[in-house]
């Protein structure tokens, strides 16, 4: 048995529905994680799901369904939908909601999806405002069992070194694989924590809140191959692994 859930977010953005659209459709890796949509109605958005809404760029809408529940997700369906109007100034406005039916422990995952939400979007306005239209590489990881109890998070930002840091401050911090780098603190509450550098942007994710790993995303803007991505990722990781060793 499952239960409906909807999580709706509205807001505008200093940039034009074109770009929005893009960011969304084509350069989600600067934000989200790569995404790719075959550009038609019935086409195809990646995980096994399907376009039932496209009108660039004003609409998109993806759906993922199954009865027998959704590979990796404690789902039977999924559903994205974003709507985006022009307002003055060149503009956009946009409303997003994700729907979809959760198939376990409900309050649990509800609550994760949500916050996770504002995060995400939040990111997607970072994005917007900071590296719009430039390609990027993503770099997903995720700590060991042991970042999986909650309070891990907190050992995490420590570790960092950033546990009295407040959002919008400026700091210094020592990047696995890369060194000593200034940053804004561009997000900060207990379970998420976002720093922007002038060609990256850091999202951490204390998903011990919710019975995951604490998680790290890496979105890259500077010029880069495959291979430094994969160091990327290998640093990250065994971050992860010493600080919760």
């Amino acid at each position: 048995m499952g239960k409906a859930f909807e999580i709706v977010r509205e807001f505008e953005v200093d940039a034009s529905p074109e770009q929005v659209w893009d960011a969304i459709t084509t350069g989600a890796a600067g934000w989200l994680w790569p995404a790719e949509y075959e550009p038609r109605v019935g086409g195809a958005a990646g995980l096994g799901g399907v376009v039932t809404a496209w009108d660039p760029p004003h609409r998109l809408t993806s759906r993922q369904e199954d009865p027998d529940g959704i590979e990796g997700l404690p789902q039977s369906l999924n559903q994205l939908d974003n709507l985006i109007e022009p307002r003055e100034g060149g503009r956009a406005w946009v409303r997003y909601v994700h729907s979809g039916i959760f198939t376990d422990d409900w309050d649990n995952q509800y609550d994760g999806a949500n916050r996770h939400t504002d995060f995400y979007l939040h990111t997607l306005r970072q994005y917007l405002a900071h590296f719009t239209g430039l390609p990027a590489t993503q770099s997903d990881v995720h700590g060991p069992k042991a970042s999986m109890a909650k309070g891990s998070f907190d050992a995490a930002v420590r570790a960092l070194g950033l546990d009295a840091a407040a959002e919008g401050d400026t700091v210094r911090v020592d990047v696995p694989g890369a060194g000593a780098v200034d940053a804004v603190v561009d997000f900060r509450n207990e379970y998420f924590l976002g720093l922007r550098t002038d060609d990256a942007m850091y999202r951490f994710f204390g998903r011990d809140a919710w019975g995951g790993p604490v998680g790290i995303a890496v979105h890259d803007f500077a010029p880069g191959s495959a291979a430094e991505q994969e160091r990327t990722k290998k640093a990250w990781r065994t971050w992860l692994q010493d600080v919760y060793a």
